[in-house]
């Protein structure tokens, strides 16, 4: 595995969803030339690291129970099985990564899957990177194949699951939880044989968070620096966004770019060192600016 430098300038992590579902761009990119064709704009548009997924976790979308060592479904009385199997996340993820990284064998792929079967065979197509919406929390067997594959890992903060996120009670004081659930769970993830330095922290914007939960993590997301670890963000066309800027309405998620800009601007003054993002180009752009700003310092 390699090493990306963090701290130096802010990386651009660039989606690809392939995924007939997904909040933003469902379907766009399900075909593997339109995947393909896709990650392949990213990486003219400045993307350091490209970041495929095959399953939605849009709010509302239900996810797979997690599995034991044995392969069968743990027991769960709030979670229906999700519509996504892992064999066709891999159906859909895999050969994307192949033709990726045997046309471009020097990109970074992240592979966005909370599933250890799928990290598995990501990481054997070429993926080097697993970003997990859970946390490493869902699958027990994730924590251990992520250590024992040497991959780098996201750790994600999500309350709840995205079919339960309209009944989840508010949050006293939202970024001193997710501060809090993050370090709790990289300590987990490191006793489980995860090496420190190959960790990165999200706070997982609006995922289990309501409309107001979403401006403090951005303007108090400083604080989340004393937890040590890289920090990744996606805000990217973020319906919190389009809230805010439909004035009551949603605009769009295609209307949502200047919202983006604004808080990955933000966020990166902050202390952000990775941003997620639908937008390369205009993403790449506002973090050299927001560089230029932190340089001069």
């Amino acid at each position: 595995m390699r090493a990306l430098e963090l701290g130096k300038r802010t990386l651009v992590m660039g989606v690809v969803n392939v995924t007939p579902d997904s909040f933003s761009d469902g379907g766009k990119f399900l075909d593997l030339e339109n995947a393909l064709g896709q990650a392949r704009r990213l990486l003219e548009e400045g993307a350091d690291i490209i970041d495929i997924g095959g399953e939605s976790t849009r709010p509302g979308a239900p996810v797979s129970p997690p599995q034991n060592a044995a392969g069968k479904t743990a027991s769960s009385t709030s979670t229906p099985p999700s519509p996504v199997s892992a064999e066709e996340e891999l159906s859909r993820v895999i050969p994307v990564i192949s033709a990726l990284k045997e046309e471009h064998p020097a990109t970074v792929v992240s592979v966005d899957t909370y599933k250890a079967a799928v990290v598995r065979a990501a990481v054997k197509a070429g993926a080097e990177i697993v970003n997990d919406v859970s946390g490493l929390r869902w699958d027990p067997e994730m924590a251990k194949t992520v250590a024992e594959l040497k991959c780098g890992a996201v750790l994600m903060h999500m309350r709840g699951r995205p079919e339960e996120w309209r009944d989840l009670p508010p949050v006293g004081d939202v970024v001193l939880l997710v501060k809090r659930e993050l370090r709790d769970w990289a300590e987990k993830a490191i006793l489980a044989g995860v090496r420190r330095e190959r960790i990165v922290l999200d706070p997982g914007f609006g995922f289990g968070k309501s409309f107001e939960e979403n401006y403090p993590l951005i303007s108090r997301f400083d604080e989340l620096q004393t937890c040590g670890l890289p920090l990744l963000v996606g805000t990217s066309r973020k319906s919190f966004i389009g809230r805010t800027l439909g004035g009551g309405k949603d605009a769009p998620p295609e209307c949502r770019l200047y919202g983006t800009l604004a808080t990955q601007t933000a966020l990166i003054l902050k202390g952000a060192h990775i941003v997620r993002t639908h937008d390369v180009k205009a993403s790449v752009e506002a973090s050299r600016i927001a560089d230029a700003i932190l340089a001069a310092r």
